[in-house]
């Protein structure tokens, strides 16, 4: 329990501190909060933010829905509307009031519908019911269709009308059920699960014109939607308008925005179906003519083959291929004689050429030519090897040791005939050999410091 403490040793708080304490104790203390309540005290000031009053019988509490908020309503609020608001708690401080600040707001009736739906549809989702990968494709052609609707609703009106004009040949059902109330669901799914076990149909359609919520919400039982899931025939669905959404739409096999485009998605355009058989007529007359021009060409052929069978175009065929071979055979034989000619020429011209004598008279010439040239030949020889024995001379002159002894220099030999490079190569008393430029002098060593 709070105590206030004494007045005498404590600093009084002003009214703003007081309040600020207080908003963060209702911020802190309150988390978001829905709060169901009748609209009243509205207004909408030139700033765009709502401010109005919820109540019920006893009480009543100041909201403040701004503008970025408010632009996002799905209805318009009016005075003693019962809504359906989310916010959070707080304190405003200039006058000292606590006030819901909202962030979104739906009508009472319906965002409890909503509720239930979306809970509906995760449950279902969950079970995999909505999987794509358990839809089946529809027909390409639906000969016979079954509409599971109201047979005075506007919805059956738009279904029939596109379909005679696009398709007046596909055979329609319509299978009366209600679309509204609380039995509609039960009697749509008894009627769908008897289309399906009468076997008669190609697919089946369900839909109905728009609505609100409520108005729709028997195609949100549960029960309808696994009866669509588990229908053995083919299931589009058509409910409302294109931005109205159903549990129908998500287990069927097919959702179409409005009753004429599932109309539209069921059976083809007879015009395309006209295009399209004067295209395979088309295409039919041009194999027809080109297997009459094979037919004909082949029968050509047989012709021209029975033709040639014949005893007189046979002896005719044989004289021509006579013909043809000796006309062959006189061209081979001249060519062969005219290449025997020009080898027998050319023989001869290279037996004159080969003659000994001749042969004898160009040798003869020839070595009269080539006489004077071994000679030339040796002297420039001679004198090539003159020069390089010369260089070589001049070569060996140069580092020749003798040329250094020449200029007054000694080389010491041991008696073994290695040279004396070092003090340390001879001893006291070695015997030596000084060779000289003109000789060799015998020399004894005395010491060798």
């Amino acid at each position: 329990m709070f105590d206030p403490p004494d007045t005498d040793d404590r600093k009084a708080l002003t009214p703003s501190q007081l309040n600020a304490l207080a908003r963060n104790l209702l911020e802190d203390a309150f988390p978001l909060i829905w709060v169901e309540g009748e609209l009243g005290n509205l207004s909408r000031p030139a700033s765009g933010h709502l401010y109005f009053t919820l109540k019920d019988e006893r009480a009543q509490v100041r909201c403040a829905l701004f503008k970025p908020k408010s632009q996002w309503l799905k209805f318009a609020p009016r005075e003693g509307l019962r809504v359906l608001a989310r916010g959070r708690l707080t304190l405003y401080e200039a006058r000292g009031d606590y006030q819901l600040i909202l962030d979104t707001m739906e009508e009472a009736g319906e965002g409890a519908l909503r509720r239930a739906f979306e809970q509906l549809k995760a449950k279902l989702q969950a079970e995999g019911l909505f999987d794509q990968a358990r839809k089946r494709p529809l027909p390409d052609h639906v000969r016979r269709l079954g509409v599971l609707t109201s047979p005075s609703g506007a919805a059956v009106r738009d279904v029939l009308s596109v379909l005679r004009r696009r398709f007046p040949l596909v055979e329609v059902d319509i299978l009366p059920v209600p679309v509204q109330g609380d039995t509609a669901a039960a009697q749509i799914v008894r009627m769908l699960q008897a289309a399906g076990r009468s076997g008669r149909y190609d697919a089946l359609l369900v839909t109905r014109g728009g609505g609100s919520l409520e108005d729709l919400w028997a195609f949100n039982d549960e029960q309808l939607a696994r009866a669509i899931a588990a229908s053995p025939v083919p299931v589009v669905s058509a409910v409302g308008h294109e931005v109205d959404v159903t549990l129908a739409d998500f287990a069927a096999d097919l959702r179409a925005p409005t009753p004429s485009v599932a109309a539209e998605l069921l059976v083809p355009d007879r015009a395309d179906l006209v295009a399209h058989l004067r295209a395979q007529a088309r295409r039919l007359h041009a194999v027809h003519e080109r297997l009459m021009r094979h037919a004909a060409q082949r029968t050509d052929r047989a012709a021209l083959r029975l033709q040639a069978l014949r005893p007189q175009a046979r002896l005719d065929a044989l004289g021509r291929r006579q013909t043809d071979a000796l006309r062959r055979l006189h061209a081979a034989w001249t060519q062969a004689d005219q290449r025997r000619r020009a080898q027998l020429r050319h023989a001869a011209a290279v037996l004159h050429a080969s003659r000994p004598q001749r042969r004898l008279s160009l040798l003869r010439d020839r070595l009269q030519s080539l006489a004077p040239r071994p000679q030339s030949a040796t002297v420039r020889a001679l004198q090539r090897r003159a020069l390089q024995l010369h260089g070589l001379a001049r070569s060996l002159e140069a580092v020749s040791p003798l040329a250094t002894v020449a200029r007054g220099y000694a080389i010491l030999q041991r008696e073994d005939g290695r040279i004396v490079r070092s003090v340390d190569d001879a001893r006291a008393g070695d015997a030596l050999a000084a060779r000289l430029r003109d000789g060799v002098l015998r020399v004894r060593v005395e010491n060798n410091d």
